[in-house]
């Protein structure tokens, strides 16, 4: 089937009151004008409302994508930052909205950075600039961004992603652990809530699929840390006859 027509009728099946998962005109002609099947191998999974799964990353649903770009809220012009590219379907949308010179995106795991370069380029979106980077810690030397959107759940919005916002900046983010809801963050302070989403946890280095490592939280390797400064060693050690 034509993948034309089959955007159209992934973009009605969300507008029609049965979902009504889609309200926003600019981000649905968006979404109308994005070759998603260039993000995915299969175009009968590309176009179907449901999560995938490509290289340990977690690909968002149409109706997932729609939510958070709703909340997002890009105008054209909008300098954007998007945490977790994944596969770089949502970035090119966002790219759609804001320009694609406008949009970074980062990933913590390399080989899905490489996976998103390619996907975009190959579908249209190459001035999209995207980084293997820690998420949490931002992009600062393209800040300050007008967006910026997460696409992972966290307690709290990280301190460096806040400090990276315009001053009339927005910041979308999944809150919370097991219940989660999506949240619009304003420079200001200023919160808007939005409905219940289920999103995987924002990671930090050592966490991504693929490392080497055991993955471990920032919380362990501080206490790791910390008893190796503590330890005893060498000359420290009170049983040891040195003469």
């Amino acid at each position: 089937m034509d993948p034309a027509a089959l955007r159209e009728d992934m973009v009605d099946g969300l507008i029609h009151e049965s979902k009504g998962v889609l309200t926003d005109e600019a981000v649905a002609v968006a979404m109308r004008d994005v070759p998603r099947h260039e993000f995915l191998e299969d175009e009968r999974v590309a176009y179907a409302d449901r999560d995938s799964d490509r290289l340990g990353t977690r690909v968002l649903s149409p109706s997932s994508v729609a939510r958070l770009l709703q909340a997002l809220a890009v105008r054209e012009g909008d300098s954007v930052l998007v945490v977790g590219a994944g596969v770089g379907y949502t970035v090119a949308v966002v790219a759609e909205l804001a320009g694609e010179r406008n949009v970074h995106a980062v990933d913590i795991a390399r080989p899905v950075v490489y996976e998103a370069r390619a996907n975009l380029e190959r579908a249209g979106y190459g001035g999209v600039l995207v980084d293997c980077r820690d998420g949490a810690r931002g992009l600062p030397e393209y800040a300050p961004f007008d967006r910026i959107l997460v696409e992972a759940a966290a307690i709290d919005p990280p301190r460096a992603l806040l400090e990276q916002l315009s001053a009339d900046g927005r910041l979308v983010f999944p809150r919370g652990s097991q219940r989660q809801r999506l949240e619009a963050v304003s420079a200001d302070g200023s919160t808007e809530r939005f409905a219940a989403v289920s999103f995987d946890p924002l990671l930090v280095d050592g966490e991504q699929s693929g490392s080497l490592e055991r993955n471990r939280t920032a919380r362990e390797d501080v206490e790791h840390a910390r008893q190796r400064a503590s330890a005893r060693a060498g000359w420290e050690q009170e049983w040891i006859e040195w003469e």
